[in-house]
């Protein structure tokens, strides 16, 4: 998805459709923070849906892992920073009013990896500023599921399913596993076949670990259909 099929993201998920749940963030930064919030770095930011709608409101710098994803941001958000770099040892040297972590925080796998994560946020984030963080799904919540969807562009067109469940209900992990039916022009229909795993941790390993680095924590709810039902809050102290 982040590489070989980057170019196709935008049928994936339609930047169109994260309108709503960007609002939600961005109220949740505007709410919690004790300073205002101009700047925000977003890390693991993927092709920029979020940010094409956050922008109106923030001065955004997006990080990601992949640098397929940053070119395909970049036709998207051209007037903004984009940055190649891993969310758990990243340092830019400067900090800002707020961080915005969404899906991407779920490919952190073990708690280690988690920790690093958040701890980017924040060194990341000024005193007085928030973090909120937007995973798929909590430990709490996740249940075997299955969706599908996709859309139409110019010149080609993709479909997916998706389908994530749970292997191990004992590990801090989950699957999602994507069919991909990709066509181009009136040409024949390609299948592709991608697994991602996830991380699946409990409300309380999320709530200690951002509280471990430094922040105060708090879980916020999301909106049903438009976020996952989880959002973690950080605010860094004065």
């Amino acid at each position: 998805m982040y590489g070989e099929f980057a170019e196709w993201f935008h049928l994936l998920t339609s930047p169109a459709d994260y309108e709503v749940e960007a609002q939600v963030y961005g109220r949740l930064l505007n709410e919690s923070a004790e300073i205002p919030v101009r700047t925000v770095l977003e890390l693991g930011s993927g092709g920029g849906n979020n940010a094409s709608h956050m922008k109106a409101h923030f001065e955004l710098t997006l990080v990601d892992l992949s640098p397929d994803m940053l070119e395909l941001s970049k036709t998207l958000n051209p007037d903004l920073e984009h940055v190649q770099g891993d969310m758990r040892t990243l340092d830019l040297g400067r900090q800002f009013d707020g961080v915005f972590i969404h899906d991407a925080i779920v490919y952190m796998i073990i708690e280690d990896d988690l920790r690093s994560a958040i701890a980017t946020a924040f060194d990341h984030c000024k005193p007085g500023g928030a973090a909120v963080f937007a995973p798929d799904n909590v430990k709490e919540t996740e249940v075997a599921q299955t969706e599908h969807g996709g859309n139409d562009g110019i010149g080609r067109s993709m479909r997916y399913l998706e389908w994530s469940w749970d292997p191990d209900p004992h590990d801090e992990t989950y699957v999602t596993d994507y069919a991909y039916l990709l066509k181009e022009g009136d040409g024949e229909v390609r299948v592709a076949h991608d697994r991602h795993i996830c991380g699946l941790f409990p409300r309380a390993t999320w709530l200690r670990l951002i509280e471990d680095v430094g922040f105060r924590a708090e879980r916020r709810e999301g909106v049903e259909g438009e976020t996952g039902l989880d959002i973690f809050v950080g605010v860094k102290p004065t």
